[in-house]
C-alpha cells in the first residue's frame, strides 16, 4: 500500500510538473507572439509610437499640479480633473486633439454657467423647494441636450461636448446643494480643464504633429493609384482570359481597388478633423477637406464600375476570328489609357502640382471606345454563341466607357482641388 502511495504522489507530481511546464511555453510562445504584433504595428506606422509617448508626456506635465505642493494648494483635488481631461482629449491627429479640447472647454463653460443660474434660481424657492428644482432642472437640461445629439451634424462635430455639457451642468446644480463655495468649485473645473486642453494642444503641435488634412491627402492618393493598378493589369488579364492561359499572375495588386470601396468612414473622419485643424501643414490654413470628400466619392463610383468591369474577367467567349483580335486591342487600349489618365492624377496629386496631361490620355480612351462600338455595328453576327459574345463585348465596352467618364469627373475635381489649394504648375519645356 505504502509503495503504491508514493508511486501515485510521484505520478500526480510529474503530471503537475508537465502541465507547469507546458503552461510556462505556453505563456512564452504567447508572449512572443505579442511582441511580434506589437513591434509590427510600430513598423506599419511609427507615428503611432510617437503618439503614445506624447500621450504620456502631457499626462506626466499635467500630474505635476497634483505632485507639486504649491501647485496642488491652487488646485487641491480639483486638479484630477487636467488629468482626467488628458485622458479623454489627447487623440492621433491635431485637428481630433482639438476638436475635443474645444468641445470640452466650451461645454465646461456653458455648462457651469448655467448650472450657476439653475442654482441660483432654485434656491429662490427656498429649501424645500430647491431640490425638487434642481432635480426638475437636471432632468430637463439632460432630456433636452440628448435629444440634441442625434442631430446628424451635432452628432458629428460636437456630440463629445454634449455629454460634457450634461456632465458639467449636472456636477455643478447638484454639488451647489451640498457645497458652499459654488463659484470656486465652478472655477476650478474650468482652470483645471483649460490647463490641460492646453498640454495637450502644445504637446500635440509641437512634437511630431499628426495632420488630419495631411492623412486624408495621401489615403486619396493611394485609392486613385489603387484604380489605376487594376486599369494598368486590366488588358493583360483580359487578353489572358480569353486564351485560356494558365500563367500565375500575382492579384494582390490587381485586386487591390476593392479596399476603396471601404473607405467612406475614414475620409469623413479625417475631414471633419481637418475642419477643426489650426493649421495645415503643407496646405496653408484652410484645408479644402470638402473637395476632398467630393474626390473620394467619384473614386468609389469608378470602384464600383470596376467592380463590375472586375466580374466580366471570368467570363470566357470567343467573337468571330476577323473580330476578335481587333476587339481585344481595343478593350486593352481603353484600359491602359484610363490607367495612365489615373497614374497621372495620382501623380500630380501626391507632388501637388496642377494635373496637366490627364485629358489626352482620356481622349484616346474615348477614341478607342468609338472604333470598338463602330467594330460591333458593322460586324455580322450569325450564331448563337456571336450573339453571346456581342453582348458580353457591349457590356464590357459600356463599363470601361463608365470608368473613362468617373476618371474624366475625378480629373474636373483634381483640377479644382489644385486651384483651391494652390497646387503648382509645372512649366513646360519646348
Amino acid at each position: 500500500m505504502g509503495a503504491a502511495t508514493s508511486q501515485e504522489r510521484s505520478g500526480a507530481l510529474a503530471r503537475a510538473w508537465r502541465r507547469l511546464m507546458g503552461l510556462r511555453k505556453s505563456s512564452m510562445a504567447k508572449a512572443a507572439e505579442l511582441a511580434k504584433k506589437a513591434v509590427k504595428l510600430g513598423q506599419d506606422d511609427p507615428r503611432r509610437v510617437t503618439h503614445s509617448l506624447k500621450v504620456g508626456l502631457a499626462l506626466s506635465l499635467v500630474s505635476l499640479f497634483y505632485y507639486l505642493q504649491p501647485l496642488y494648494e491652487g488646485f487641491g483635488v480639483n486638479a484630477m480633473w487636467a488629468v482626467m481631461t488628458v485622458v479623454l482629449i489627447f487623440e492621433f491627429h491635431v485637428g481630433a486633439t482639438f476638436s475635443r479640447g474645444l468641445n470640452r472647454l466650451l461645454a465646461t463653460v456653458i455648462g457651469g454657467a448655467i448650472g450657476l443660474g439653475a442654482h441660483h434660481l432654485a434656491s429662490l424657492s427656498g429649501k424645500t423647494g430647491q431640490p425638487i428644482m434642481l432635480s426638475f432642472f437636471v432632468f430637463l437640461q439632460a432630456a433636452g441636450i440628448t435629444f440634441m445629439r442625434f442631430f446628424p451634424r451635432i452628432k458629428a462635430k460636437y456630440d463629445y461636448g454634449m455629454m460634457i455639457l450634461i456632465l458639467t451642468f449636472a456636477l455643478v446644480s447638484v454639488s451647489g446643494f451640498r457645497e458652499d463655495k459654488i463659484f470656486e468649485f465652478a472655477h476650478k473645473r474650468l482652470s483645471t480643464v483649460v490647463i490641460g486642453s492646453s498640454a495637450c494642444l502644445i504637446v500635440s503641435v509641437i512634437v511630431c504633429p499628426v495632420w488630419a488634412g495631411e492623412d486624408l491627402h495621401r489615403l486619396i492618393v493611394l485609392n486613385v493609384e489603387k484604380l489605376a493598378n487594376f486599369l494598368e493589369g486590366f488588358g493583360d488579364e483580359y487578353l489572358r482570359k480569353l486564351e485560356d492561359s494558365d500563367l500565375n499572375q500575382d492579384k494582390s495588386l490587381f485586386r487591390e481597388y476593392k479596399s476603396v470601396l471601404e473607405t467612406k468612414s475614414e475620409e469623413e473622419s479625417l475631414a471633419i478633423f481637418s475642419s477643426w485643424e489650426p493649421r495645415h501643414g503643407r496646405f496653408g490654413f484652410r484645408h479644402p477637406w470638402k473637395q476632398y470628400l467630393k474626390i473620394g466619392a467619384l473614386i468609389r463610383q469608378c470602384a464600383y464600375r470596376i467592380e463590375a468591369l472586375d466580374s466580366y474577367l471570368t467570363t470566357k467567349f470567343h467573337a468571330p476570328p476577323q473580330v476578335q483580335t481587333r476587339l481585344e486591342e481595343l478593350c486593352a487600349e481603353m484600359g491602359i489609357e484610363a490607367a495612365r489618365a489615373s497614374k497621372q492624377l495620382s501623380s500630380s496629386l501626391k507632388t501637388m502640382t496642377t494635373p496637366s496631361s490627364a485629358t489626352p490620355h482620356l481622349e484616346k480612351a474615348r477614341n478607342a471606345a468609338k472604333a470598338l462600338k463602330s467594330l460591333l455595328k458593322t460586324t455580322s453576327w450569325n450564331h448563337a454563341t456571336d450573339l453571346l459574345a456581342v453582348v458580353h463585348a457591349i457590356t464590357v465596352t459600356s463599363l470601361l466607357i463608365d470608368v473613362i467618364d468617373c476618371t474624366d469627373k475625378i480629373a474636373e475635381s483634381v483640377n479644382e482641388l489644385a486651384s483651391l489649394a494652390g497646387f503648382k504648375t509645372v512649366e513646360k519645356h519646348l
